[in-house]
Formats: structure tokens, C-alpha cells, sequence
């Protein structure tokens, strides 16, 4: 969601703040704004739109060399996307300004009290109201800022990550999170603030990452302050070097980075793997599942819980582990699980897959089932993110930073981590032999290889973009393991090209879809030779004697679908257990091209954020 950065030090921070929005772009935003202090006052710039729009507003009004200041990438909640509902904003003094990601949920009954004791608001956002309401507890207590906002943040019911400054203390910040992710860079007599590492890596390499409820002081010539916002209890910086570069960050070449990302997956795939995958000797070592194997072997089920792109990921472990390691799951959007009051016992465990590490509904599933006595386990790309530390175990993905709004290489390591999970656990309960295992981990290797061979469709998945550009419905088919990929493939189409798109179980298109197919209407099906092939060879049948227009997904060689189908995108022969690794990458470049041609901006779609920490 909204993006923070911040900076106090000796160098310009003008600079600094726009390059480090620029690197929070990802996260998906309507408007920005930035504001520089230079030890006397404040020059602010805000406005509806992007960064580049802000570098514009700035140069009528920001001419400070100030080396403090805030900036800010708003994902509208309170209030439409505009000039005025823009962060930074101040309290009705002027003397506070403040930045903040996250909805306070009580901001109006706050708001009314505030305007009953004389406060006014400029603009409809619950940011403003927290602002006003610090101002009114410094004033009224006659306390510091830090005790201010700390008293402040306990009226408060909501989530944030907040970055305030009072322009009479020009060297010092004060910094707050529940719920939204806040990183504090440290370098040589300078802090760097920002909602991940990427605007402040080429300065610094240490960071502390504030845990929820947490506050801290960022002062210049001082060590960090961490406070406790709930009972003042001093907590201790615990500062993490970090494994990031700016290459990973940077799109090194590619015109997007969502096509950067697509490209990444044969490496993406081999890093996840890389050290936990000894297919030579048979072994599939993992630290998180070795150190629980027993909570594993003995669950009653498994709970998969994820939203988005993950939650596909999770439906196609959904059918790796039940086919391998004959285990129950059930796979839940956190969303619905976490406000259903599900049963969850001490004998199930509870997977929690998400990109970022921060989402906020995966979050408060995990936290529900803990609270349960259920084991724990986190599948996340982000070191240090919430989720890797509210879980009880975990495995990371290394897929290295995604960037593009829409998951692409998230998706496929996921997928990776999720099956060595199965095919150990497989093993471990003598599921299968020997040989069976090992072909499939010789497999599972392969499968970066196969990546980039089917990545060489992409001059051939461009051209059948440029006929179906123009199309304002479409509709995806799968069965078994590619259903799921079959959901994923329209979602991408429909978050970065603005296409209706449904994805559907093949078998489920007489039930409904089948209405709306006509010669207008191109049905995209992944029609491997594994896995029900004729059931899905009928249902082309079915597509084509309706002048639906089919373009296939098949394994390399297929003589049957290639006679039926308009379209043939040939992925290499794996086993079907591994097929969505390969069928899911010529969706995800039709998607990009669609998107592409149609004009759209496939790094950051309207709407959309990268990192949802809002419900």
C-alpha cells in the first residue's frame, strides 16, 4: 500500500526522498507528496498522480536544501485521490507533519470531538485527524513529541506505520508501527526511513525493523530509542544486515519489470531450490520442516491460508499434497477464514503463503490460528517481513525483490517451495519408492531449464496477443493441477490489461460459462498430456463447435489439441505434478503483452497495491 521514506542526516534530502519513491512505486499508489525541513521551516509539494508529477509540482515550490524531510506514495482510503487529501500533512499549528500507511478505524468519532474543541481539517483523511490528535495530547500534557504520539497512539483502533516530525526539534523523528511495515536505515550520523530497504540500500546496509506496537526516536548524534507503545517498556534495536543489492532492484535492461520478473524464473526457481534440492543423493533438506517433522506427519490437516496470487499457489498444493503425502488441506482465502470462526484444533497446521510477509489478513489468520494451538508455518519471499516473524516455522522463497504490481515469479517459487514440502513429507511417510521419489526430484531440477525453453514462445505468445488485444472478455480452462493455473492466468490478465477474465475447472463450462462463448470470445486452455487429456480434448470440442476462438497450452508434440485449437503455445513434457510451473509462463506473457499493446502500465495498474496492509 502506501509508500514511506524519510531522512535525517547531513546529506540533501531531496534527492533521497524522491529516489526512494520512486523505489516504493511498486506498492501500488494515486498520489505523493514530499516535505523538506531546513532548520527554520517547512517547503511542502503534494498532488494527485505519480512521482514524476510531484518532481514536476516540486520545482515551483520546493527550493530548500533541507536535510530533513518526508515523503510519501498514498493508496487512497479516506478520502478520493487528490492534491489535498495528499501526504504530508500538518496539524492545525503548523508546527507537526506527519506520514502515514494504514487506516485508523475510529477516526470519526476522534474527528468529532476534535472539531467540537476548536480543530479544523483540510482534507476527508483519518491521517490528518491522528495528526491533530498528537497536537492536542503534546499541547495538553505538556510532553515531548515521542510521549505525545505514543499517548496519542493508544486512543487509536486501526493500523499504521506513521513518521512525524515537529519543526521545533529539526533533529529528531519519531516513528510508529502496527500493521504496516517500517525499516529504519542506519548510517554514519544519518537514518534513513522507509517501508522496505530498497530507497536507503546504496547508503547503508543495517536496519532495524520495527515490530508491531513498537515506536522509536531517530535522533542525529544519538543512538535509535525503542519504546513499547503500549506499556513504555524500553525495547533494543535489533539491526539486521542486509542481503539486498541495487541491481535486484533496478530493471536491468528490460522495459518493464514485470517482464524482468518473468524472465527471472528459471534463476528464481533454482535459488528456492538451490541447498534444500540433492537429487543426486535423494534428499530434500529444509530446516523449518526438519526441526517440526512430527507436527507434519501428525496433523490431522493442513490449513492453507493466502490471498491473491498465493492463494492460487496454495490451491495447487492443495492437490500436490493430498496426491503425495495423502494429507487433508483445505485452502482458505484469509480474508473469509480469519471473520468465519473456523475450527482449528492443536493437531492441524496451518500454512500461511504471501509474497510480501506483510499481508494483513494473512496476518490475522496466523495470529487466530496461533491463539488455537495450531502449528504455524509461513512460506514468504521478504526476510524479516511480519510473517516470517509471527510464524512459528517457516521457509523463504528467494526469489529476490518482485517489483510488478502483478506476481509473477512469486507465484512459481512458491509453487516450488510448496512442492519439496510434499515430496518430503511424501518420502517420510513411505508414499512412494524409492525411484518415484527420485524421479521426481531429478524432475523438479530440471525444471529451470524447461523455464527458459518455454520462454522462447514469447515472439510467437506476442503475436496472438496483437489478435486478441482488443477483446473485452476472455475465459481460462483447466483441470487438476492446472485449474488453479487456469485462476491465476485471469487474474493476471485482468489486474495489468483491465479485461474481464474468469477462470474456470474445464469440466464447469456447461454449467454456466458455456453462454457466453461465441466467435467473439477467446478461451485460453491448458491441455497437457497429463491429467484427464481427453476430458479436456471434449471440452475444446465443445469450445470449437461454438466458434469460440481456443488457444492451447500444450506439451511439446501434441497432435491432437494442435488440430482443434487457433492458437498452440507448446510448454516441454514434465511430470503433472510439475506442469504448473511451466503452463503458468505463457500466461503470465500473454497477460503482459495484452496489457502492453492495449497501453496500460503493467508495473504499477491502476488501483492495485503490491503489499496490501489494509484490510
Amino acid at each position: 500500500m502506501c509508500g514511506i521514506v524519510g531522512y535525517i542526516g547531513h546529506r540533501e534530502a531531496y534527492p533521497i526522498i524522491i529516489k526512494g519513491l520512486q523505489r516504493l512505486e511498486y506498492r501500488g499508489y494515486d498520489s505523493a507528496g514530499i516535505v523538506l525541513f531546513d532548520g527554520e521551516d517547512t517547503q511542502l509539494a503534494k498532488t494527485k498522480g505519480k512521482v514524476e508529477d510531484l518532481k514536476d509540482k516540486s520545482k515551483a515550490t520546493i527550493s530548500t536544501k533541507g536535510t530533513l524531510g518526508l515523503g510519501h506514495t498514498r493508496w487512497a482510503t479516506h478520502g478520493i485521490p487528490n492534491d489535498i487529501n495528499s501526504h504530508p500533512h500538518y496539524s492545525n499549528s503548523g508546527n507537526l507533519v506527519i506520514i502515514h500507511n494504514g487506516i485508523i478505524e475510529n477516526y470519526e468519532s476522534i474527528k468529532k470531538a476534535l472539531l467540537k474543541r476548536g480543530y479544523s481539517f483540510e482534507s476527508d483523511t483519518d491521517t490528518e485527524v491522528l495528526i491533530n490528535l498528537i497536537e492536542e495530547v503534546k499541547e495538553k500534557e505538556g510532553v515531548k513529541l515521542g510521549k505525545a504520539v505514543q499517548i496519542a497512539l493508544n486512543q487509536v483502533i486501526g493500523a499504521y506505520a506513521i513518521a512525524v516530525f515537529d519543526k521545533s526539534k529539526p533533529d529528531e523523528i519519531v516513528v510508529a508501527k502496527l500493521g504496516s511495515p517500517l525499516a529504519i536505515g542506519i548510517g554514519e550520523n544519518e537514518y534513513f526511513i522507509a517501508s522496505d530497504a530498497s530507497p536507503f540500500i546504496e547508503f547503508t546496509n543495517n536496519a532495524v525493523y520495527l515490530e508491531d506496537e513498537e515506536m522509536a526516536i531517530v535522533r542525529l548524534g544519538k543512538e535509535i530509542k525503542l519504546r513499547k507503545i503500549k506499556d513504555d517498556a524500553i525495547a533494543y534495536p535489533n539491526v539486521q544486515e542486509l542481503q539486498l543489492n541495487i541491481e535486484e532492484i533496478e530493471k536491468g535492461g528490460y522495459d518493464h519489470f514485470m517482464l524482468k520478473e518473468i524472465y527471472e524464473q528459471p534463476r528464481a526457481i533454482l535459488d528456492t531450490y538451490r541447498g534444500r534440492l540433492l537429487a543426486n543423493q535423494g534428499i530434500i533438506r529444509m530446516a523449518g520442516i526438519d526441526q517440526n517433522l512430527e507436527k507434519f506427519l501428525n496433523a490431522n490437516r493442513i490449513i492453507i491460508v493466502a490471498c491473491g496470487t498465493s492463494w492460487h499457489a496454495g490451491l495447487v498444493a492443495e492437490y500436490i499434497f493430498e496426491d503425495l503425502a495423502r494429507i487433508p488441506v483445505e485452502v482458505e482465502y484469509a480474508s473469509e477464514f480469519r471473520y468465519r470462526n473456523p475450527v482449528i484444533t492443536e493437531n492441524d497446521v496451518l500454512i500461511a503463503i504471501s509474497q510480501s510477509g506483510e499481508t494483513a489478513d494473512t496476518l490475522a489468520a496466523i495470529k487466530m490460528a496461533k491463539k488455537r494451538g495450531a502449528f504455524v508455518f509461513g512460506v514468504c519471499n521478504v526476510v524479516g517481513s511480519s510473517i516470517a516473524r509471527e510464524t512459528h516455522a517457516g521457509a523463504y522463497t528467494h526469489a529476490g525483490p518482485e517489483i510488478g504490481v502483478a506476481s509473477t515469479k512469486a507465484f512459481t517459487t512458491q509453487i516450488t517451495v510448496l512442492t519439496l514440502i510434499a515430496l518430503k513429507l511424501a518420502k517420510e511417510k513411505g508414499e512412494f519408492t524409492d525411484s518415484k521419489f527420485h524421479e521426481l526430484l531429478t524432475q523438479l531440477e530440471g525444471i529451470p531449464a524447461k523455464v527458459e525453453k518455454t520462454l522462447e514462445s514469447n515472439v510467437l505468445i506476442e503475436q496472438i496477443a496483437d489478435v486478441y488485444k482488443d477483446s473485452t472478455n476472455c475465459l481460462y480452462l483447466g483441470r487438476g493441477y492446472n485449474f488453479p493455473v487456469a485462476l491465476e492466468g485471469a487474474l493476471k490478465l485482468k489486474e495489468i490489461s483491465y479485461i474481464h477474465a474468469e477462470g474456470y475447472p474445464a469440466a464447469e463450462m456447461k454449467h454456466g460459462p458455456i453462454a457466453l462463448i461465441d466467435d467473439q470470445m477467446p478461451v485460453i486452455v491448458i491441455a497437457t498430456r497429463k491429467g484427464h487429456y481427453e476430458k479436456v480434448v471434449s471440452n475444446i470440442q465443445e469450445i470449437k463447435s461454438r466458434h469460440g476462438k481456443i488457444i492451447a497450452v500444450v506439451f511439446e508434440g501434441d497432435e491432437t489439441v494442435t488440430q482443434l485449437a487457433d492458437h498452440i503455445i507448446e510448454v516441454p513434457e514434465t511430470s503433472e505434478t510439475l506442469s504448473p510451473l511451466l503452463t503458468t509462463i505463457p500466461l503470465q506473457l500473454l497477460s503482459y503483452h495484452i496489457a502492453l499493446m492495449r497501453g496500460c502500465n503493467v508495473d504499477q495498474p491502476r488501483n492495485l497495491a503490491k503489499s496490501v496492509t489494509v484490510e
